[in-house]
């Protein structure tokens, strides 16, 4: 098979990251001649250091800042639903004796080999996005690898993120296989929620938060909660099902509310909880404003405030703002939850900001828990900044 595919050489001195483990090469790092430019984005193709010795097989988009993504380090093997099969019946594996219920993030790009993709399992629904041309290219033998590997009743490819676009590649849902009419429902910690597959963010559900939501939840009993961003209610219909005295959802979006309003239901809490649409800065001063109301456990787990590069400082400093508008409704000795889902906010940014947050709002305390995402998405050991999810859980004197 090597002999049949281009080669994509690395500059001379630019092959140590990838020898190390590392499974990108950037296009600066690559000699993109003329013949080189004008590879299909996406091509499977054989990685070479300057040399000429063969690193690997990587897919390839000339166009893009992650110009190789590295598959394999062996440069002879068949890229087939074969390879994609095995790869998935591991993920599967793990997931399973992790989590034991068959709802989780059964695949997380780099860490599971697959890079540039995510699936995410709700039962016999996978919800797939793709967010290189390298696995977009691949889409068929990996629909066939699902189909062999779980036989799975719906497939859904939510191909719509923006980094699509940055990879020359347009942005669509399409259902390859079954239907999909609806929400669906599904468990976490025990719990039963809701999600939208088709028109929610990502792939309709955040698994990386699981384990986060177990903790802040056992924080829960008999307490006064706020929920900011609340999304599907992850956070507060769970607060609620572990014996939250009473819980207020807020979240911008009135379709989520809807949603947890739902999940509520299901579990028998709808008598604890409260919903109010509004934009989260705006909510937190009317409620620090007009009643100076109190709450035991508050939580902020906002979106991105980050998207690129360009907007780090502005964007960071908005959970500093976040911080001083949420801390002053922390009773005291309660508890409070912050997270940052950004990859370009380091954690050390991001703590710094919460301390200046809480500095502001003239609150002090401990930190009980620093964590990140569930386990359910591993980090690649030579992709660190993958481990995009940072979270804080403070007690507040």
């Amino acid at each position: 098979m090597a002999s049949k595919l281009p080669s994509v050489l690395l500059r001379a001195g630019e092959d140590r990251r990838v020898r190390a483990g590392r499974p990108w090469a950037f296009s600066n790092e690559i000699l993109m001649d003329a013949e080189t430019k004008a590879l299909p984005a996406g091509s499977l193709s054989i990685l070479r250091a300057a040399g000429g010795q063969a690193l690997g097989l990587a897919t390839f988009n000339p166009h893009s800042l992650i110009a190789a993504r590295l598959l394999t380090s062996n440069p002879e093997a068949a890229v087939d639903a074969l390879f994609f099969g095995r790869r998935l019946a591991r993920a599967v594996a793990l997931r399973n004796r992790l989590i034991g219920v068959p709802y989780y993030r059964l695949v997380h790009a780099e860490a599971d080999g697959l890079p540039g993709m995510v699936v995410d399992r709700f039962d016999d629904v996978l919800v797939v996005q793709i967010n290189s041309a390298g696995m977009d290219a691949l889409t068929s033998v990996l629909l066939e690898a699902l189909e062999a590997e779980l036989s799975p009743r719906t497939i859904v490819l939510k191909n719509d993120s923006p980094v699509r676009e940055l990879e020359g590649l347009k942005r669509e849902v399409v259902v390859a296989k079954g239907e999909l009419t609806g929400v669906i429902e599904l468990i976490e910690n025990g719990a039963r929620f809701v999600a939208d597959l088709s028109g929610g963010q990502k792939t309709g559900w955040f698994y990386d938060q699981r384990d986060n939501r177990r903790f802040v939840a056992g924080l829960a009993k008999d307490a006064r909660v706020l929920d900011v961003y609340s999304y599907s209610g992850g956070f507060g219909v769970l607060a609620a099902k572990q014996g939250a005295r009473l819980v207020l959802c807020i979240d911008r979006s009135a379709t989520a509310l809807d949603v947890a309003r739902e999940a509520a239901k299901l579990n028998g809490v709808e008598q604890a909880m409260t919903f109010q649409k509004g934009e989260a800065f705006e909510a937190l001063e009317r409620l620090s404003g007009t009643s100076a109301r109190k709450f035991d456990v508050v939580i902020c787990d906002p979106p991105a405030f980050v998207k690129s590069r360009k907007d780090l400082k502005t964007g960071a400093q908005g959970y500093r703002k976040l911080v001083r508008l949420a801390a002053p409704l922390v009773a005291r000795g309660g508890f409070f939850f912050v997270a940052s889902c950004s990859h370009l906010v380091e954690s050390a940014v991001f703590a710094d900001q919460v301390r200046h947050g809480l500095r502001d709002a003239e609150r002090t305390g401990r930190i009980l828990l620093s964590s990140g995402a569930a386990l359910d998405h591993p980090v690649h050991p030579s992709l660190p900044e993958t481990a995009y999810l940072k979270a804080l859980t403070f007690q507040l004197d």
